[in-house]
């Protein structure tokens, strides 16, 4: 009902209906009234943009008679009086009066005494050349057969303490199997009972994993008892020749372990 009263750009009105909006939202709790004060703030937001728009299309439009109006009362006429002596033909020059020009011209001078200051967008350019960057040449390349990469020091600290591991481990578990074999020489050693640890099923691979050294290097050999069950037995000095000559005989054989068949 108040639009054009809102859209006044001298009136306050819009800001006011706002502010009653604000303090009785406070009040709001039903859905109605939420709703109507969300479509109270649509018809404020488009009454708003009118508005704006058509502040800035005054602020953009160019009235010639009011600006004339303007520059007359600015070089010193008065209508009254000109409406007064208007049948008079004695002012000469038209109505002006004698130093109405020069009165504007002074006015105007003041926007015209100096030239606006030069400035760059980027900053100034600098007098000196930048300085050239230096090239960091990159190494070249060294042939694939001389090139020998370097094993990092912990690393080969690391593998070598590995490797001193797994010979002691595997001299004790060559000790322990010929200490059974001097104890009980008639008795066959059974595979499964010599490498499984029935509390670590870790354990177990691991002997696994030495025990492979010792059939590996002719210190130890595995074959099948009359159950088709695998046994072991260290080989003696004196029979090593008879082992090498038969190097060529040795089977390599892997072995399915699982934690169920290891329980």
């Amino acid at each position: 009902e108040n639009r054009e009263a809102m859209l006044n750009s001298k009136s306050n009105r819009l800001t006011e209906a706002l502010e009653e909006a604000n303090r009785l939202f406070d009040r709001v709790c039903h859905a109605r009234e939420a709703a109507l004060d969300a479509q109270f703030l649509v018809i404020a937001s488009n009454i708003g943009k009118e508005k704006a728009h058509e502040l800035h299309s005054e602020m953009s439009a160019f009235d010639s008679t009011a600006f004339a109006e303007d520059l007359l009362t600015f070089m010193g006429i008065n209508r009254t009086e000109m409406e007064e002596t208007d049948d008079s033909e004695d002012a000469p020059g038209g109505f002006l009066p004698s130093g109405a020009w020069q009165t504007m011209g002074e006015e105007a001078s003041k926007y015209f005494r100096r030239a606006p200051t030069f400035h760059y967008m980027m900053g100034s350019f600098k007098s000196e050349p930048p300085v050239p960057k230096q090239r960091i040449e990159r190494q070249k390349k060294a042939s694939r057969g001389k090139a020998e990469r370097a094993m990092p020091a912990q690393l080969k600290k690391m593998e070598e303490s590995h490797q001193e591991a797994t010979e002691k481990e595997v001299e004790r578990i060559l000790r322990i199997l010929q200490t059974h074999s001097e104890n009980d020489p008639d008795t066959p050693i059974s595979f499964f009972d010599f490498v499984i640890d029935p509390n670590s099923f870790a354990r177990t691979v691991e002997n696994v994993f030495h025990v492979s050294f010792l059939t590996r290097d002719g210190l130890a050999k595995i074959r099948l008892d009359e159950d088709e069950l695998p046994i072991i037995e260290p080989i003696k000095p004196s029979e090593g020749g008879e082992e090498d000559s038969r190097a060529g005989a040795r089977n390599q054989v892997v072995i399915s372990l699982d934690q169920k068949e290891w329980k």
